[in-house]
């Protein structure tokens, strides 16, 4: 028996070849097959996705902080975690797919009264028991086990992807976190500069106006001037603590010294030369989009367990073993045992319920697809920004630098003149604004175009090759 029962296991493993599930096929991309961008984009065989971040994150500094996030940051950790998760998840729905074999081994002991004895007298019993079998494994004819063995197959590769996507953006806000810092590290600089002068300004004002030879519009324009660069000075030391909070948040530790920004947003290294590629290439490997796939295949597999709902249910229970009323003799010969018990559930009457299961499964599909097709859209959308914008931010930071020569040229011609008192304080105090409103919008210039780059290597699906 032991042999026929090992029989039934293997066979019963093979039965169920297919699904009722409906043939998956990917939907069409409902976007262009081009970047929605001024120029066209050069086609390309490589995009960003083939680049490793750090290829493209070129500052060895900022390269510290980043592994420093990816080794330390909570969220990503969590992320990973649910990874593994997902991946238990999926071996408890797949052991469904095989019988659960067990050994049980029992004892029973009871006492017959003498009053219900046939003999008139009371007696004891004692019987031992052991066995090995499995209990109302369901062969899987319409491939119902099958199918929500794939749901969760495909819940646990969401997962994963939703992981990938998860270190992608780590990566960015890291980097975009560095390159704030930065920035802003510029600015106070900017204003201190611009308050050691101001101070200067101001003092000589103030000679000349205790002289005489000033009058008080121009004290008070000299002191609106200096007190606005001070206020900056402290904005800005507030503004760059801050900023470094937040990248020791993003980095899950405290940023050694040698790892922060030194030098300026100018001297950041970033690759600027990131190919796009083709809309239908970079879309379908953007982490987003394949977790929105995953979810979509899943979706399409609980159809599959939906119908098979209406068929019926084939489970097997059977065992084999051996009984005693004594427990040396528990395996000697002429005390095996077997049982083998086949159940069959017809669905007759269900009140509708598994109409609606079906119809839910239907729903819960289109449902995805419409998800799947968002995503599509709007990471073609971002894509298409950031394009857009690196295009033109080239031209927008040459711009400032020479509106920047512009005023600080203006600036030097206007204290000559107001030296040799061929113009009034005003005109040199216009120009000292116009300087210093040139240099705080080239700072910021120059950190939209880093920005740019980490974004549209987020865009790209960058910084998380799959594994």
């Amino acid at each position: 028996m032991l042999r026929n029962l090992s029989l039934i296991l293997v066979a019963s493993t093979a039965v169920g070849a297919c699904t009722l599930a409906p043939k998956y096929e990917r939907p069409a991309l409902p976007v262009a097959q081009t970047w929605s961008t001024p120029t066209p984009e050069p086609a390309t065989s490589v995009t960003a996705a083939d680049l490793d971040w750090r290829q493209v994150l070129v500052d060895p500094r900022l390269q510290g902080v980043v592994d420093l996030a990816l080794k330390q940051n909570r969220d990503l950790r969590v992320a990973v975690l649910n990874i593994e998760k997902a991946r238990a998840q999926y071996g408890v729905q797949r052991s469904a797919l095989f019988p659960g074999v067990n050994a049980v081994g029992s004892e029973t002991r009871s006492r017959t009264p003498a009053v219900v004895s046939q003999t008139g007298k009371a007696f004891d019993t004692e019987v031992y028991t052991a066995s090995v079998g499995f209990t109302a494994y369901e062969l899987d004819l319409f491939g119902r086990v099958r199918s929500l063995n794939a749901s969760a197959l495909q819940s646990y590769l969401a997962t994963e992807e939703t992981s990938r996507s998860v270190r992608v953006s780590l990566i960015a806000e890291t980097a975009n976190a560095w390159l704030t810092l930065a920035a802003d590290q510029d600015r106070l600089a900017l204003a201190k500069d611009t308050l050691a002068t101001r101070e200067e300004s101001l003092r000589l004002t103030q000679q000349r106006f205790d002289g005489g030879a000033g009058s008080a519009l121009d004290l008070r324009n000299a002191q609106t001037l200096a007190e606005t660069a001070r206020s900056d000075v402290a904005t800005y030391t507030a503004q760059v603590a801050q900023d470094r909070n937040a990248l020791v948040l993003l980095a899950g530790a405290d940023v050694p010294a040698n790892l922060l920004p030194s030098g300026g947003i100018q001297t950041a290294n970033i690759l600027a030369d990131l190919p796009a590629g083709l809309p239908s290439d970079v879309l379908t490997r953007r982490p987003d989009v394949l977790a929105a796939e995953h979810q979509l295949r899943g979706a399409n597999a609980n159809i599959g367990a939906a119908r098979a709902a209406f068929f019926p249910r084939i489970s097997l229970t059977g065992s084999t073993g051996t009984t005693s009323t004594d427990l040396d003799g528990l395996f000697k010969s002429g005390t095996g045992t077997w049982s083998f018990t086949p159940q069959i559930s017809l669905p007759i009457f269900a009140g509708g319920a598994n109409v609606a299961n079906l119809s839910s499964a239907k729903t819960s599909r289109d449902i995805a697809v419409a998800t799947y097709e968002k995503t599509v859209q709007t990471a073609f959308r971002e894509v298409s920004d950031a394009l857009s914008v690196r295009n033109t931010i080239t031209d927008q930071v040459s711009a400032q630098e020479r509106l920047v020569v512009a005023a600080a040229d203006s600036q030097r011609l206007s204290q000559q003149r107001r030296d040799a008192g061929l113009d009034s304080a005003l005109t040199l105090l216009d120009a000292q604004r116009s300087l210093y409103a040139a240099q705080q919008g080239l700072i910021t210039a120059r950190l939209a175009r880093a920005s740019n780059l980490v974004t549209l290597y987020k865009a790209l699906g960058g910084g998380a090759p799959a594994t």
